[in-house]
C-alpha cells in the first residue's frame, strides 16, 4: 500500500514539474544569479546578459505550453489543488515572462542596475515575477496569500534600489507600511473564509457561496470584502492606492514600468478567478438542463453583488487617476496616476461578469504591455540624457531629441485611446462588452445592472476625454513651448540617440501601430483561448437563461 502510494506521488509530482517548468526555471535561474556572484572571478561581472537568456527561456517554454495539444485538455490541479494549470494561466505566464524579458533588455540599455548590484536586482526582479506568476495560477487561499507576499516582498526592496537617495527610501518605506497593512487586512479575510467553510480551496469555496444563498452573510461579505482589499492594493484602486504615487516617483523609471504593467496583470489574472469564479463561471461546461439550472442560478446570484460593486471601485479609481494626474509635473508621478486610472478601466470589463469582458480585459493588458512599457522607458533615456525627471526641464526637448520626443507622443496618445492606435482598441473593446452586457441584462430583467453598465460606459468616456488633457499637455511642454537658448536666439545642440535605444522604443511604437491597425486576431484569440477557464459563462448572458419548463 505505502509502495503504491508512493509511486502515485512520484507520478503525480512528476506531471506537476513539468507543467510548473517555468516557474522552476525562474527559481533556477534566481539560484544561479547567487551563485555566480559568489566566485570571485565574476563577482564583478554585469549578469543582466545571463537574466535576459534566462527569462527569454522560461517565456519560449510558457508559449511551447500554449502551444501544446495538452494545453486544450482543460485545468489541471496541481501539487494537491494548491496551484490551477489550464489556458489562462499560461497566457499569463507568457504575458508576465515576455514583459520581464524586455524589461531587463531595459535595464541593460539604462545603466540600472551597474555591475555591482546587477546580481541583486535581477533576484528580486525574478522574484516578483514568480510571485505574480503564481498569483495568477492560485487554487487555494494559502497559495493566494504567500503568492501575494511573494510578489510584495521582493517589490519594496526594488522600489528603494537607487542606494544614497533619500526619495527612494522613502518611497520603499511607504511601499512596506501599506503594503503591511493591506497583508495584514487581507490574512483576516482568509481566515473568515476559510472558517466559515473550513476549507480554503478556491473551487469548493466558490461552489459553497455562489450555490449556497451565502452572499448576504456578514461573515463572507466581511471575509470576500477583506481579501479583495489586498488584490486591489497589488492593483493599486482606489482606496489602496496611496502608495503608487510615491513608490514610482522614488523608484528608478525600470522598477515603475516593472510594477506598473506586471503587478496590473497579475491582480487582475487573481481578481478574475475570484470575481468570476464567485459566479460559478469557471469549471466545465454545463452538458445537462440540471446544470444549466444550477449554473445560471450561481451567476444570477453572483452577478446582483459583484456587477455594482466592481463598477463603483472601476468608476472610482479611474475618475481619481485621472483627476489627480492633470496637476502632476514629475513624469513618473503622471504615469503612476495614469496607471491607477487604467486599472479602472480594466476593472469596468471584469464589471460585466461575462466572458467576453475577460477576454477584452486580457487584450487591454497586452496593448498595456506596449504602452506602459514604452513610455516609461523613454523616461528613463531621457533621464540619462538630462538627469532629470520634472517636465519643467523638458521644455522644448523636441528640438534636442526628436525622435524621443516623437516615440513618446505615440505612447502617450495611445494611452490615451487615439486612433489607429493600439490603445484606442483596447478601449474600444472594453466600452462594447459593457454596452452588450448592459443590453444583455436588461433583456433578462435586470434593469438596474444595465443601467449601472451604462453608467459605467458614459463614465469611461468622460474619463477618456479628461485624460486628454495632461496626456497633451506633457506634448505641448516639450514641443510648443520654447527653451530660453531659443529665445536668446541661440542654437539648441541636438543629442542623438544611441542606436539600440532608438530601436528598442522603435520596436515598442511599431507593436502599438500594429496592434492599432491588425487588433481583431489576437482580440479573437484573447476571447477564446485565454479565457478558456470562464468557458461556462456564456458570450450573451441573455441567450443562456435556462428554458422554463410548462405547468
Amino acid at each position: 500500500m505505502n509502495s503504491t502510494l508512493a509511486d502515485a506521488l512520484q507520478t503525480s509530482l512528476s506531471v506537476d514539474a513539468v507543467a510548473f517548468m517555468p516557474q522552476l526555471i525562474v527559481c533556477a535561474a534566481i539560484v544561479l544569479l547567487l551563485l555566480i556572484r559568489l566566485i570571485p572571478r565574476y563577482d564583478r561581472w554585469h549578469l543582466g546578459w545571463i537574466a535576459l537568456a534566462l527569462s527569454a527561456g522560461a517565456c519560449v517554454l510558457s508559449a511551447y505550453q500554449w502551444l501544446a495539444p495538452t494545453s486544450s485538455q482543460g485545468s489541471v490541479s496541481l501539487f494537491g489543488g494548491m496551484l490551477i494549470y489550464d489556458n489562462f494561466s499560461v497566457f499569463v505566464n507568457i504575458y508576465l515572462y515576455s514583459f520581464v524579458t524586455l524589461v531587463v533588455l531595459l535595464t541593460l540599455l539604462t545603466g540600472i542596475p551597474d555591475k555591482e548590484d546587477s546580481a541583486d536586482f535581477y533576484c528580486l526582479l525574478f522574484g516578483a515575477t514568480l510571485g505574480m506568476s503564481l498569483m495568477a495560477s492560485s487554487n487555494h487561499l494559502l497559495m493566494v496569500f504567500i503568492s501575494i507576499e511573494m510578489a510584495s516582498l521582493p517589490s519594496y526592496a526594488l522600489a528603494g534600489f537607487l542606494k544614497g537617495r533619500r526619495q527612494s527610501s522613502e518611497a520603499a518605506l511607504k511601499y512596506v507600511v501599506y503594503g503591511g497593512g493591506a497583508s495584514g487586512v487581507m490574512l483576516y479575510g482568509i481566515s473568515l473564509i476559510a472558517g466559515k467553510f473550513d476549507t480554503g480551496s478556491l473551487p469548493s469555496l466558490v461552489e459553497k457561496i455562489s450555490t449556497g444563498g451565502n452572499f448576504s452573510d456578514p461573515v463572507v461579505i466581511m471575509g470576500v470584502s477583506f481579501l479583495l482589499a489586498g488584490v486591489g492594493f497589488k492593483l493599486a484602486s482606489v482606496p489602496f492606492h496611496f502608495w503608487c504615487p510615491d513608490v514610482f516617483e522614488g523608484a528608478a523609471a525600470e522598477v515603475g514600468a516593472f510594477l506598473s504593467v506586471a503587478s496590473k496583470g497579475a491582480a487582475l489574472a487573481l481578481l478574475a478567478r475570484i470575481a468570476l469564479g464567485l459566479g460559478n463561471l469557471s469549471g466545465p461546461d454545463p452538458r445537462t438542463e440540471a446544470q444549466s439550472q444550477v449554473v445560471y442560478a450561481a451567476w444570477n446570484h453572483a452577478t446582483e453583488y459583484l456587477v455594482p460593486v466592481l463598477s463603483i471601485f472601476a468608476v472610482v479609481t479611474t475618475t481619481f487617476g485621472n483627476l489627480a494626474a492633470y496637476g502632476q509635473t514629475n513624469l513618473k508621478r503622471l504615469l503612476a496616476y495614469s496607471t491607477i486610472a487604467h486599472a479602472g478601466y480594466m476593472m469596468m470589463g471584469l464589471a460585466t461578469m461575462t466572458r467576453d469582458g475577460a477576454g477584452a480585459v486580457l487584450f487591454y493588458l497586452i496593448t498595456y504591455l506596449f504602452m506602459n512599457l514604452g513610455a516609461f522607458a523613454v523616461v528613463a533615456f531621457m533621464r540619462n540624457l538630462t538627469g532629470q525627471e520634472d517636465l519643467a526641464y523638458y521644455r522644448g526637448f523636441v528640438y534636442r531629441s526628436p525622435l524621443l520626443v516623437v516615440m513618446l507622443g505615440i505612447f502617450l496618445l495611445s494611452l490615451l485611446g487615439i486612433p489607429p492606435l493600439a490603445g484606442f482598441a483596447a478601449k474600444f473593446q472594453i466600452f462594447v462588452v459593457l454596452f452588450d452586457a448592459a443590453q444583455d441584462y436588461a433583456k433578462l430583467g435586470k434593469p438596474h445592472l444595465s443601467y449601472t453598465l451604462y453608467a459605467v460606459l458614459l463614465a469611461g468616456g468622460l474619463n477618456t476625454v479628461i485624460s486628454l488633457f495632461y496626456y497633451v499637455k506633457v506634448l505641448k511642454v516639450m514641443i510648443l513651448e520654447k527653451t530660453l537658448e531659443e529665445v536668446e536666439d541661440r542654437s539648441v545642440e541636438q543629442k542623438p540617440m544611441p542606436i539600440f535605444q532608438a530601436a528598442y522604443v522603435s520596436f515598442l511604437a511599431l507593436a502599438i501601430l500594429v496592434l492599432g491597425i491588425a487588433w481583431n486576431p489576437l482580440a479573437v484569440a484573447s476571447a477564446t483561448q485565454g479565457v478558456d477557464t470562464f468557458r461556462a459563462a456564456p458570450k450573451h448572458k441573455a441567450e443562456s437563461v435556462p428554458a422554463k419548463k410548462g405547468p
